[in-house]
């Protein structure tokens, strides 16, 4: 849920609406009750549990001696865990993996240049196919929601029957409670509501799992940073539990972690905004309605602003009170991995969450081995995509440090 802008869900397929009163109400909505902190307290549960799934499931890679792809496996948690929290339903390995493509290859189909955005005259000739692949995309997930919308209302109806209860248990349930208010602000239809889904898993999903992979790599590349983090976790935490999202805030330097991988690996490493009115920026015109690419990535390693802007240097976010410094949330704008402002991303709460927690019970219970032994680095080169993902995978064999669980010994 890192800096990705809301995808509007439709015949046509599907595109980037920032815009419009569907907009406002959805990010009305997020902030005040999707994504609040109310709703985001009472799934914690739910995001617990599948972390504690997630180590069992390491553990047992590491009494096998096996090796993990690391970023398949998050991506599976991370659609695991979102599942759980909007639809209630847990997915199956091969689910989650049909489900991770299927949003893989439409953040892919986002980013692709096309020559129809550019050139009039190509906008009904799909020289690229990227409009047959998207209508493919669109009718794989419209099949799959329309399943579980089906599934919700007859359960929602049968309990309201039985027990007069109909009260919302995720937000997919909120979102059908608010399609059937007719008093309702603005009037949900079912495609707001698709498209409302294909926003979490898609800007929730691989976003985080990315995040996530990222700052393992850089970790594994800094011993000593990786050591120091540990040792803050286990005078914080002990050895006897796992991290719980509650601890987080009382690690100051495994938040500055945190910050510094999305400083140099922004997962929406270009923002698009749309000048409301005409501006001078640098003695560059910009006209009203101009759409405007906004480059995180750069801003981010720009010497500037940062020193040594290529390093790895997590203490730069620490200040001499031994507290984090600057705020992720686009209060300071040489540093916005979520963006800023009143369309900065609305999961902020939810993916610091899921990254910080994940990635803390990923350190302290394993030591991570990447192909070659001691000694071996990760490749830090990055692929072309919405997302940055990486362009080599991250393999690596887990060694136990903490088991939380004796029974899998």
């Amino acid at each position: 849920m890192l800096a990705v802008d809301y995808l509007t869900y439709g015949s046509a397929g599907f595109i980037f609406t920032p815009y419009g009163p569907y907009w406002k109400f959805m990010k009305k909505l997020c902030m005040s009750e999707l994504l609040g902190a109310r709703t985001l307290n009472q799934l914690l549960p739910v995001r617990s549990e599948e972390i504690r799934r997630f180590i069992q499931m390491v553990l047992t890679k590491a009494n096998a001696k096996e090796a993990v792809d690391v970023g398949l496996e998050i991506n599976r948690l991370t659609n695991h865990i979102m599942s759980r929290m909007t639809m209630s339903q847990r997915c199956s390995d091969n689910e989650a993996d049909e489900v991770r493509e299927l949003v893989q290859s439409i953040l892919q189909l986002c980013g692709k240049f096309n020559l129809a955005d550019c050139f009039w005259f190509c906008k009904n000739l799909d020289l690229q196919g990227f409009g047959k692949k998207t209508n493919e995309a669109r009718k794989t997930f419209d099949a799959m929601m329309e399943r579980i919308i089906k599934e919700h209302e007859e359960t929602r109806k049968l309990n309201k029957e039985t027990s007069g209860d109909d009260a919302p248990k995720d937000l997919l349930d909120i979102l059908l409670t608010i399609l059937e208010d007719e008093s309702s602000e603005v009037k949900l239809t079912r495609e707001n509501i698709k498209a409302f889904i294909l926003d979490m898993f898609s800007a929730g999903m691989d976003t985080t799992a990315v995040t996530i992979e990222w700052a393992l790599a850089e970790l594994i590349n800094h011993p000593d940073i990786m050591n120091k983090a540990r040792g803050e976790i286990d005078v914080v935490v002990g050895k006897n539990r796992l991290v719980d999202e509650s601890d987080i805030s009382n690690l100051p330097y495994f938040q500055a972690i945190v910050k510094e991988t999305l400083r140099l690996h922004p997962t929406g490493p270009m923002i698009v905004r749309e000048s409301i009115e005409s501006c001078t920026i640098n003695g560059y015109e910009i006209p009203a309605k101009t759409r405007v690419f906004i480059n995180v990535w750069a801003i981010g390693r720009d010497p500037n602003h940062w020193e040594k802007p290529l390093e790895f240097h997590p203490e730069r976010f620490i200040g001499e009170d031994g507290k984090t410094q600057l705020d992720v949330r686009g209060q300071h704008y040489h540093y916005i991995p979520f963006g800023s402002g009143r369309r900065a991303c609305p999961g902020i709460s939810l993916a610091l969450h899921m990254v910080q927690t994940t990635l803390a019970t990923m350190i302290q219970c394993f030591d991570w081995k990447v192909n070659g032994g001691d000694g071996a680095t990760v490749d830090m080169e990055e692929a072309p995509g919405l997302t940055l993902p990486r362009a080599c995978p991250l393999i690596c064999v887990p060694l136990t440090r903490l088991n939380p669980f004796p029974s899998l010994e």
